[in-house]
């Protein structure tokens, strides 16, 4: 018997697929690794249901979009987690994940958490809101921005990502008080969280899924997810109305080249200076390299 499903966890070479009447426990067929292929959490599947043998993954449908690490495919909205203090917002941090997450033709959504600490927060949320952005302030000792949150994911394939230690487990339980998942103190001496998600798995709720994503951070980003020099500019949102008006477009970098216009908007205070240094901080990091290397 043959059904339709998703795989919602997959762990030592066990794969849990979400089908119509139950969560089945599959392992891949032998013939993925001769395609280069590896089933991954979000991934849409064929699979057999067998009496006498394991159950098997025969086919893995064509995918919206893939993270690197950790591996998730199919996402409709990346709610990007940042808190105000404990750990302090890091423009450079949150900019990368947004990059990410437009070059994937994934939604980003940014939340901003601890509002309780710092009005700050205020102040964070009109960058990200003027660039285009859906920003959502939030309080988890009082459970303030929780309803907010849980209106966008109806529906849709959403994971939840940020540094650790800026309170997304905790934002999930009061969302979603059934998942009881672990949380975990910042801590003071590190300055960063402990991790406290191992694996990455989907939980389905409201007609739809989220994943907490453990370890996609800035340093996997750096690793796993480089963006090149000619597709950078096209993840800054805010970026796309100027990128046709320079004054030598075809080899402008939009750093601090002469008659740049989006340099110009920066100078004019239509594009936020915080933005446009990450973007030349991750500009110059991959300048450099060469196809070859990103293989």
């Amino acid at each position: 018997m043959t059904k339709n499903g998703k795989i919602i966890k997959g762990i030592g070479g066990f794969y849990y697929v979400d089908a119509d009447d139950g969560i089945y426990e599959c392992k891949a067929r032998g013939n993925f690794r001769k395609l280069g292929l590896t089933p991954t959490v979000g991934d849409n599947v064929s699979i057999s249901i067998n009496d006498n043998a394991e159950n098997t993954i025969d086919k893995i449908f064509e995918r919206k979009n893939i993270l690197v690490r950790p591996p998730l495919s199919n996402i409709d909205l990346l709610f990007i987690v940042s808190s105000v203090l404990d750990p302090k917002f890091n423009t450079t941090v949150t900019d990368r994940l947004i990059a990410v997450a437009e070059h994937k033709n994934i939604e980003p959504v940014i939340v901003i958490t601890k509002a309780d600490l710092s009005d700050e927060c205020n102040e964070y949320a009109d960058i990200y809101r003027s660039a285009g952005f859906d920003v959502i302030i939030v309080d988890n000792t009082m459970g303030t921005g929780a309803d907010e949150v849980k209106s966008k994911i109806a529906g849709k394939i959403c994971a939840f990502t940020g540094n650790t230690g800026v309170g997304k487990s905790t934002l999930l339980n009061n969302i979603f008080p059934s998942l009881n998942l672990k949380t975990g103190e910042t801590s003071k001496k590190l300055g960063r969280g402990k991790h406290t998600t191992r694996h990455c798995e989907l939980f389905k709720t409201d007609g739809g899924y989220v994943a907490d994503t453990p370890g996609f951070s800035s340093l996997e980003i750096e690793r796993y997810e480089k963006i090149s020099k000619e597709d950078l500019p096209y993840c800054f949102r805010e970026f796309l109305p100027y990128l046709n008006n320079c004054k030598f477009y075809t080899n402008c970098s939009h750093t601090c080249d002469k008659g740049c216009a989006v340099v110009q908007a920066v100078n004019d205070g239509k594009i936020s200076f915080s933005r446009h240094e990450s973007y030349v901080t991750m500009y110059n990091e991959v300048k450099d390299i060469k196809e070859w290397e990103k293989k």
